[in-house]
């Protein structure tokens, strides 16, 4: 008999946790009589109909689809993912059953998502809808049952950082998606989160993340900055951020002997969201001062200089040596090499690898065999995966063209022509899925400014050829016109509108290239060819003639995050 109880109390200690969340109070379940459903608004997306009260007490934002879409794909290409390598493992070793999926909502509102990934992921045991509102709860559970899936979803009420530190469940999927910023609940959601699993994490507070605004709140919440206000660096704010929230990540779960792996990492609309997988790995935690860097970014001309903290040789840690702020080009000081301007510290941020390509090709795989009709947003899902796919790898950080040109107050140069220049000297160039007429380069960036002086220079050839053409034709020009004529006979790179002190004059005026000896009136130095096709310029214009949806179109007036529910 002794016997007995022990094997049964041993195997019970075996058995795999199943998630057992605190039930809603029972004021929370009562469902709704015909008489009171007109009170209620039907919302139907994907596969699910909720129930949303007419007056506005559980959050509900129909802008999300996109999200909600793309997480639920992803959420099925993980488990495609996983089976795939269980598969393969148990081939060479003895075969084991995989588990099914078991996911966390932490903060679910309405309980839309829940109830979509109830329906739509078939390999799901149990899926747990949390709420801190009792309002949020009751909603939960009314679409829960309206939605029949009662044996799939539970919802459950308390505060979310105590939920996920206090369970005993270990969730594949936690899905934080809340209002505002995520950091508080990474550390709890750590501490429930199987081995191999993966975060889905928003951060809505752009405004911190990448903006100017609120330098002291960014570093409080993420351990870092971005590269502030200046004009010339405000389109890379969008990819700091993003790095800072994998940062964020990777020092919370590196205390627990855990690494990261990004799978996923988009700058949407008005937020972040990143997929990341988390593993015990002792080793790899030892690679996250690697994996971490500062940079100097030049407030005048955009140059950025990388500075690791940590530096892996032979898988041994060697600790890293200060690199001039002057640039690669040996310069010290602090003043930028190029242009003279200042410098922002940016980071501690993330500096490895923000995109997983085998990953996105799932999501793409499932994304075309995906209904229209439940998936709403596929066509902007292809579109921003794969742009995302595209950018290039070891490349931090990318700029906007037009901005660049502003420095010279040159006419702005076309993606087309800038692809053709770089890949015609021998580099490359990707788009990016954040931002429109933004690229990703390896051009050194002494190359690239004089990418754009050249670029300047032919629009001021053309503007003599017309002049010249003019006066030939008899035509009278006006004094402005011939004091342009003989500035730019006299300097091609001329620019009239150009300030003395501003950057681009002081970028005109230094040799980017080459030695003492260079004259940029004898079009010495590099040869750049704005107009002879390549294989990069090729590459980017049959990217850019795919037809998808690239950005999302505001769809309805006052279009963004909303106010905080009540």
């Amino acid at each position: 008999m002794l016997k007995r109880l022990a094997r049964s109390f041993l195997h019970k200690l075996k058995m795999p946790t199943s998630p057992k969340p605190t039930p809603a109070p029972s004021s929370a379940t009562t469902e709704i009589s015909e008489d009171d459903a007109s009170s209620f608004t039907y919302v139907t997306e994907g596969k699910a109909t909720i129930l949303t009260p007419q007056k506005d007490e559980v959050f509900y934002n129909p802008i999300q689809q996109f999200n909600r879409d793309l997480s639920t794909m992803s959420i099925l290409a993980y488990d495609e993912m996983r089976t795939e390598a269980a598969a393969t493992k148990s081939s060479r070793h003895k075969k084991r059953k995989l588990p099914q999926l078991t996911i966390l909502e932490s903060l679910a509102a309405s309980g839309l998502r829940s109830c979509r990934y109830g329906l739509e992921i078939p390999r799901v045991h149990k899926i747990v809808a949390n709420d801190l509102l009792p309002e949020a709860v009751a909603s939960i559970n009314r679409n829960i049952q309206h939605n029949k899936l009662d044996s799939v979803v539970v919802a459950n009420q308390g505060d979310a950082t105590h939920f996920m530190s206090s369970t005993k469940s270990k969730f594949h999927i936690i899905d934080l998606d809340p209002y505002g910023t995520a950091a508080p609940f990474i550390d709890s959601a750590l501490a429930c989160l199987d081995e191999d699993g993966m975060l889905l994490v928003t951060c809505t507070d752009a405004a911190i993340l990448a903006g100017s605004g609120y330098p002291e709140k960014c570093f409080a919440l993420y351990g870092g900055n971005n590269f502030g206000n200046s004009y010339i660096n405000s389109e890379s704010n969008h990819e700091v951020g993003i790095r800072l929230m994998l940062r964020m990540i990777a020092q919370a779960a590196a205390k627990y002997r855990k690494a990261i792996e990004p799978m996923l990492s988009l700058s949407i609309d008005y937020y972040f969201r990143v997929w990341v997988k988390v593993k015990t790995s002792p080793i790899r935690v030892k690679d996250v001062a690697s994996e971490t860097m500062l940079t100097f970014g030049c407030n005048g001309c955009g140059h950025k200089i990388v500075q690791p903290l940590g530096i892996k040789r032979e898988n041994k840690f060697a600790y890293p040596k200060l690199q001039p702020v002057g640039g690669e080009r040996g310069g010290g000081g602090s003043s930028c090499q190029y242009c003279g301007g200042s410098h922002t510290i940016a980071g501690p941020m993330y500096a490895g690898e923000i995109q997983n390509h085998e990953f996105i090709d799932w999501i793409l795989k499932i994304n075309e065999n995906a209904s229209g009709e439940t998936y709403k947003t596929r066509e902007r899902i292809k579109g921003m995966l794969t742009l995302a796919k595209s950018e290039l790898m070891g490349v931090p950080f990318f700029f906007n063209l037009n901005n660049v040109s502003a420095l010279f107050k040159a006419p702005p140069i076309s993606i087309d022509e800038y692809s053709k220049a770089v890949g015609n000297l021998g580099y490359d160039v990707s788009l990016t899925h954040a931002k429109k007429n933004c690229v990703k380069t390896d051009v050194p960036w002494n190359v690239n400014l004089e990418i754009f002086k050249k670029w300047n220079s032919k629009q001021n050839e053309t503007y003599l050829q017309q002049m010249r053409q003019r006066a030939h034709d008899g035509e009278e020009l006006s004094d402005k016109a011939k004091d342009k004529v003989a500035k730019l006979e006299k300097d091609i790179y001329y620019s009239p509108n150009l300030n003395e002190k501003s950057p681009g004059a002081e970028i005109l005026r230094r040799d980017l290239i080459g030695g003492d000896d260079v004259d940029k009136n004898k079009d010495k130095g590099i040869e750049i060819d704005f107009d002879t096709e390549n294989r990069v310029s090729s590459k980017i214009a049959k990217l850019r003639k795919v037809k998808m949806v690239r950005y999302q179109e505001n769809p309805t007036k006052n279009w963004g995050p909303m106010s905080r529910p009540k």
